[in-house]
């Protein structure tokens, strides 16, 4: 993890080798019975065909991959405003959940903080990126058949729901 962070805290993407390195840490809850779900992975064709080739292995499917629509503008808005909290990672947005008292979180008092990710160059470095290495995803489960588009606009509440009925829908 601690190789990943040094990537990530300049909005780049990790590479595939060390993703691929921290899935695999966690491949016994890919074995589940119960099932799993993967929240920002893969991010790559590469980390796609490993993902995959380790379910062919292993005589599993996938059922849906979810996409998340938004325009980059509200991308840029939604990231630059959002503040965290050290002590209880809490989060926050200057606009839309702004706290009660700047600069502090509302459930446990810590302070609250600007993820180094969040600034308008990395928003762009890790927009840029997305462009290159991950929307290429979208035809590769699109072909597959598993390809869920969900429109991301809205509260999460609405966001939400729209998941559920969509991923119901599969069934």
């Amino acid at each position: 993890m601690v190789e990943a962070m040094k990537f990530m805290r300049h909005g780049d993407l990790v590479p595939d080798s060390t993703v691929w390195d921290l899935v695999r840490e966690q491949s016994d809850a890919l074995l589940s019975r119960e099932g799993f779900l993967l929240d920002g992975f893969p991010r790559t064709l590469v980390q796609a065909e490993l993902l995959k080739h380790f379910l062919d292995d292993e005589k599993l499917s996938l059922s849906a991959v979810v996409d998340y629509e938004m325009p980059q503008a509200e991308i840029i808005v939604r990231l630059s405003g959002r503040r965290m909290c050290r002590k209880c990672r809490s989060a926050f947005h200057v606009t839309w959940r702004p706290p009660k008292t700047e600069g502090v979180c509302d459930d446990c008092g810590g302070p609250l903080y600007q993820r180094e990710d969040d600034n308008a160059a990395s928003i762009a470095v890790r927009l840029e990126a997305y462009q290159h290495n991950t929307a290429p995803l979208i035809r590769f489960y699109k072909d597959l058949g598993l390809l869920t588009p969900i429109d991301a606009i809205g509260s999460a509440e609405d966001v939400y729901a729209r998941t559920v009925t969509a991923l119901r829908a599969r069934v």
